[in-house]
């Protein structure tokens, strides 16, 4: 394997290299990571465009982006422990024009990123498709490496999602029962009083449980109310601390019993209010603290005094 294709497929064998078990379930002391989703190249011009299914013909806003998000995660110190893609790294579906381009494109962008923070990618719809099928994953998988998996920082357990197999999986439920099988197990290993217990156990997905309330009702951008249901009670249960995701391309979330559901909004297009942007997530023995900040901010200011200070042993 070539060294500038392993960078983009470090998760393998459900795990992600360099970030095991054996090497990091210990607790050393606070850290942070970065959030990030949605660069989905090419979405830019097809939405000004009005032709988001056959559109995205162009995506050099998005690169552009992509390499002053990059840019702000290297100037970070100290630096953070990974930058974690929720999804939808482009726009153009499997099997369609322009998703070679772009895919190539972004992986260009990235390599800019400083060799010491590990890229995590998590798949997103326009990544596998509304409707995956072993094909779409397969290539997925080809080019970013296992669509979930789990991996260890700092002591703190990292659970990566396909959350498209909770959301239509009726084109390969058999990728969507091994999934759940081994989020089961993840799970139960997570709550065992004989395994090692995580200091936190953290979830990163595209697709949001929730956008605002538990309760709500289904929408595009959220799971299915009995998918979600079920879901948040395993995740309270096993003592998961956050779920992370994009997919909305606006900042939303909540907590509710202990549980935060973070929404993030996009490295590219904005469909609401929002900055291109990325959030700063610091861990700390006690709490989870994110914040979302522009790309500007982070580039020029670093991250904000008070998240800095809560990395101070």
């Amino acid at each position: 394997m070539a060294e500038s294709e392993d960078l983009f497929l470090r998760a393998k064998h459900r795990t992600f290299s360099g970030l095991t078990e054996d090497v990091e379930r210990e607790w050393k002391g606070p850290f942070f990571f970065i959030q990030a989703a949605d660069p989905q190249l090419g979405l830019m011009k097809a939405w000004r465009d009005g032709d988001c299914d056959g559109g995205g013909d162009e995506w050099g806003e998005e690169i552009e982006l992509t390499r002053q998000a990059v840019e702000a995660c290297n100037q970070l110190r100290p630096r953070p422990r990974f930058l974690v893609l929720c999804g939808d790294l482009v726009h153009a579906m499997p099997d369609t024009p322009f998703r070679e381009g772009q895919e190539r494109d972004l992986k260009e962008a990235l390599k800019g990123t400083d060799p010491s923070i590990p890229l995590v990618f998590v798949s997103g719809n326009h990544d596998l498709g509304n409707t995956p099928t072993p094909r779409t994953v397969e290539q997925y998988c080809s080019a970013w490496g296992n669509d979930y998996f789990s991996f260890w920082v700092g002591g703190v357990l990292c659970l990566v999602l396909n959350s498209q197999l909770f959301y239509d999986a009726s084109a390969c439920p058999q990728l969507k029962d091994a999934q759940e099988t081994w989020l089961e197990e993840q799970l139960s290993r997570a709550s065992s009083s004989t395994e090692p217990t995580p200091k936190h156990v953290l979830v990163f997905q595209h697709i949001p449980l929730y956008l605002k309330s538990p309760d709500e009702e289904d929408d595009y951008f959220n799971l299915r109310k009995a998918v979600r249901q079920n879901l948040l009670a395993r995740f309270k249960k096993a003592g998961v601390k956050a779920v992370f995701s994009g997919h909305y391309h606006r900042n939303a979330g909540g907590c509710h019993d202990g549980l935060d559901m973070v929404v993030s909004s996009a490295i590219g297009c904005q469909l609401g209010e929002d900055t291109h942007g990325l959030r700063v997530v610091v861990v700390t023995a006690d709490a989870v603290v994110h914040r979302y900040h522009s790309l500007d901010q982070l580039r020029e200011e670093g991250m904000a005094g008070d998240l800095q200070q809560l990395l101070q042993v």
